[in-house]
């Protein structure tokens, strides 16, 4: 798997400026290998979604230390597709997660915090 320094070598070929211009954002798309550390790290943050996600959080452009402007998106896109090839939505993940037992089980807490189901209302006239 490339390092966050690595991708962003990789932006600073692409759009100039420095490695530390680009390094929090790479590391953001990363930091889910502190969950797990291998590929599977990547349904967190590597689709359309978390592309978007960096923007709410680094917002949408970044000004590199060369003054010039450019969308996070562009950082996030990059990421992406170095790693995956492509852009997958996080559909696209979740069609690949094997759904197991305990993922569905549910249990209905309506009646037992809700006070208008837990007991009828009676009303005095």
């Amino acid at each position: 798997m490339a390092h966050p320094y690595h991708h962003a070598l990789s932006s600073v070929k692409k759009w100039g400026g420095t490695v530390e211009d680009f390094l929090a954002v790479h590391s953001w798309f990363d930091q889910s290998k502190e969950i797990t550390a291998d590929f599977r790290h990547r349904a967190l943050r590597h689709h359309a979604e978390g592309i978007f996600m960096a923007e709410t959080i680094f917002g949408q452009t970044l000004t590199l230390s060369t003054g010039r402007i450019i969308p996070t998106r562009w950082v996030g896109e990059q990421h992406v597709k170095e790693d995956l090839g492509f852009i997958p939505s996080f559909a696209d993940w979740v069609k690949a997660i094997r759904p197991e037992p305990w993922m569905g089980r549910t249990e209905r807490i309506e009646a037992q915090v809700d006070p208008y189901l837990a007991s009828p209302v009676v009303e005095v006239m």
